[in-house]
């Protein structure tokens, strides 16, 4: 239960009397800047808010008349990029190609997730509800992008957002946002590691493209063949391999890129070894009943598996410490982390900014042998273009797909030793980026909060 005193000017200014509206987190927190307006600045004033018009997408394939296009789900995805195109003389001619240093808000569904554009978004276009903020040249953006990026700012964001079943705010909202005029070393100190953080990122997001693209170069060259055998639609399986298959008959798992694939890795002699024979353990937790606390002394970290793929993971959800067989769903700095329902192929390697986070049952978790550490090869390869498609291969049911550590296990890697090292090297110097990208994002956040925290005490 929730206690506390609203004073009557909040009361009048609302005209609600629910105590649920004025006790929530959202409202708490922003009454602390409500309070404080004085020392605050409306958005507005320090920045350009605004929505590009809502327009039909024109998709098209990846060329030079197409630019990436992200949805708003996209906003707080680490890896940069996106599969899906459309026409960029359209993108141009609505405004929703963003540019660099801009801020982009959440503001559908799911609102208040902030993504700082760096120069591998930049060019890229993104959905009309997905606000963009320009900040004026004599404000540091880092600082207004961390606030936005705190409880202060998302609680403001939602507190004024419309809509009963589905919410939303766009930018006349937005601006109203409140900014806390914090002292200038301050700002600045937030701003340095927010730029830093992105710069990260941005190597980051290189090192893993490029170790992805050294393993996709390597794997397709085994034949003249492989463009073709790799895009084919259609397929045909002879009876006596579908033993081979498991006795399954549905396509996907009997197309035969997927036999073709492994005959050339034979013919090249190149060596294979499955998950299980790279691995220390492979292994999905049983389902559990989730015990929830408020109690950050007293709990851990729950993410969910799209929550490891954020950019920044937001650690606001709490498991008791105190629940039985807690340590299954506990993730290592090390191990790999695939989404078995749902989305399939979801893969995270878990870094240090993630270690010790519990997380959903839905996970197959790969511990890596102690003597050797294989997980950043696995985790390139299961992230190419033809690991994706393995994974996808695998899937079974038929409302909700699946697949689950037996597949993976007996999933035969090729461990070619002439890209092992570099590969291994640039992957691990990538998650070694990706986790401090996210420590300087928590530091800059913390002093944000920080600061605000004492208002309450003046």
């Amino acid at each position: 239960m929730k206690v506390g005193k609203i004073n009557s000017k909040f009361v009048s200014t609302d005209i609600r009397l629910s105590a649920g509206y004025f006790l929530n987190d959202d409202a708490v927190n922003s009454r602390i800047i409500e309070k404080n307006y004085a020392n605050c600045k409306e958005l507005g004033e320090m920045a350009t808010v605004w929505n590009p018009p809502i327009f039909k997408r024109q998709f098209c394939e990846n060329t030079e008349r197409a630019v990436p296009y992200c949805q708003s789900s996209d906003v707080t995805n680490a890896i940069e990029g996106s599969e899906v195109f459309i026409n960029k003389a359209q993108a141009y001619k609505v405004g929703s190609v963003v540019e660099d240093k801009q801020i982009l808000v959440t503001g559908f569904g799911t609102i208040g997730n902030t993504r700082l554009v760096n120069e591998l978004s930049h060019g890229s276009s993104f959905a009309n509800n997905v606000c963009r903020i320009k900040v004026k040249d004599e404000v540091l953006y880092g600082f207004i992008y961390a606030f936005m990026t705190s409880k202060y700012g998302k609680s403001q964001l939602n507190k004024n957002a419309s809509g009963s079943v589905v919410r939303y705010i766009e930018a006349p909202g937005i601006k109203k946002t409140l900014i806390p005029i914090l002292p200038e070393e301050t700002q600045q100190k937030i701003h340095n590691l927010i730029v830093d953080a992105a710069n990260l990122r941005v190597e980051a997001n290189k090192l893993l493209k490029e170790a992805v693209a050294i393993m996709e170069e390597k794997l397709v060259s085994f034949s003249t063949d492989a463009t073709s055998s790799f895009k084919a639609k259609n397929y045909s399986v002879k009876i006596n391999l579908l033993k081979a298959h498991n006795n399954r008959l549905d396509a996907t798992y009997n197309a035969g890129w997927f036999d073709w694939f492994y005959s050339k890795l034979e013919k090249a002699d190149i060596q294979t070894r499955t998950v299980s024979e790279l691995s220390q353990k492979v292994f999905t937790p049983n389902i559990f009943k989730r015990v929830r606390t408020d109690n950050p002394s007293l709990g851990i970290p729950f993410l969910s598996g799209s929550d490891l793929l954020s950019a920044f993971p937001k650690m606001d959800s709490l498991l008791s410490k105190r629940m039985s067989n807690i340590e299954n769903y506990i993730l290592k700095n090390g191990w790999l982390a695939i989404q078995d329902a749902g989305t399939i192929g979801y893969v995270t390697y878990i870094h240090e900014f993630l270690n010790g986070v519990a997380a959903t049952n839905n996970l197959i978790r790969i511990i890596p042998k102690e003597e050797e550490n294989y997980n950043p090869y696995i985790f390139t390869f299961l992230k190419s273009k033809i690991g994706q498609k393995i994974l996808a291969s695998f899937e079974f049911g038929s409302v909700q797909k699946h697949i689950d550590n037996h597949q993976l296990s007996a999933l035969k890697i090729p461990v070619i030793s002439e890209i092992y090292d570099t590969i291994t090297t640039k992957t691990i110097s990538s998650m070694e980026f990706f986790s401090k990208a996210c420590f300087n994002e928590k530091t800059a956040i913390d002093l944000i909060e920080k600061e605000i925290d004492q208002w309450q005490q003046l």
